[in-house]
């Protein structure tokens, strides 16, 4: 078995069953020692078979008479006027419908600002933070640097939350829709887990730092000078923003 952590590209895959038989099985191993990861691709499974049970009578249907390509070919022999002016309005029909989905793709496109950053730091929360078995990939805080440097392709600092009553736990590389991000996991003596997420921005590339709350955490997020941070630790945890203002004291500092 492999030592490469399981992504949310692998999970995916897992559910389209994409994944080579090796990494299924890494990721099916996975999920039984993470019961919440666990569930929330069980959800996705659900989803992909209702909408497979839904569009499979539309899939099933025949192809429609006018559409079949002898009938076309017959109809041109007989009428090569009116074929040349059917071909021509299906493929202005059709160059439509490719236009309409590039728009669409392109207004699909995820928004790269702050409330971008605090979901993805809240998904990252929600999944590892809960995580006892193992919630962080590297612990090594210099071998950590040095990994999420490379990825991020900037150099990046680990804060260092000690004096504030918390403990550095380690950190991973996470997946999002705007490439690589950096995961650093911290812990207090009761218990309570923090998660600083940080990325390049591509908008909200300067921004002040605003708080966030819902699924169940509560946060502040901001960027400067192009890189996005978020902190995010449960409501119980207090005010945070004592704890944000110190991270983005020493990530400045770079």
């Amino acid at each position: 078995m492999s030592n490469r952590p399981i992504t949310e590209d692998d999970l995916h895959g897992y559910v389209d069953h994409a994944l080579e038989p090796e990494r299924a099985a890494e990721v099916a191993a996975y999920l039984e020692s993470h019961p919440d990861v666990a569930k929330r691709v069980a959800a996705f499974s659900d989803q992909r078979s209702w909408l497979r049970s839904t569009l499979a009578p539309i899939a099933e249907e025949p192809l429609p008479p006018q559409l079949n390509l002898a009938r076309m070919i017959e109809n041109r022999r007989r009428r090569p006027s009116s074929f040349r002016w059917a071909i021509a309005a299906m493929l202005l029909l059709s160059i439509g419908g490719l236009g309409g989905w590039v728009i669409r793709g392109a207004a699909s496109v995820p928004a790269g600002g702050l409330a971008a950053l605090a979901e993805e730091a809240s998904a990252s929360y929600n999944v590892y933070a809960s995580d006892r078995t193992r919630p962080v990939e590297l612990r090594d805080s210099t071998e950590l640097a040095d990994w999420v440097s490379s990825r991020l392709r900037q150099p990046v600092k680990l804060p260092d939350l000690t004096r504030s009553g918390y403990r550095f736990m380690g950190g991973r590389v996470v997946p999002t829709a705007h490439g690589p991000a950096a995961m650093f996991m911290y812990d207090d003596d009761r218990g309570d887990r923090l998660v600083v997420l940080t990325r390049p921005m591509t908008s909200d590339q300067n921004a002040p730092m605003v708080p966030l709350s819902g699924d169940g955490v509560a946060g502040f997020s901001w960027a400067d000078d192009g890189i996005g941070y978020s902190l995010v630790g449960p409501p119980a945890a207090g005010s945070l923003r004592p704890l944000a203002n110190e991270v983005r004291k020493q990530v400045q500092t770079i």
